[in-house]
């Protein structure tokens, strides 16, 4: 994820979804706060911020959920 795209989904307030596997329910979801070369931190609707890798697949919710590249090479 580069940083224009992580400035904008921030600036505009984009409730995006961390895809982390292959179980929807493992997805993190909510809105970037910040980030640096290695970690993305998002804040969850219950006001909790969790710091993930930036190597995680980031996309908004509006968008059906993708599996992120490379996922199924590693099966």
């Amino acid at each position: 994820m580069d940083e224009l795209t992580l400035d904008q989904y921030r600036n505009e307030g984009t409730f995006v979804r961390v895809v982390r596997d292959f179980l929807e329910t493992n997805d993190v979801k909510g809105y970037v706060v910040a980030w640096d070369d290695e970690t993305v931190m998002i804040r969850r609707r219950n006001r909790r911020v969790v710091k993930l890798k930036r190597s995680y697949f980031i996309q908004r919710m509006d968008e059906p959920r993708q599996l992120p590249p490379g996922l199924l090479e590693d099966i």
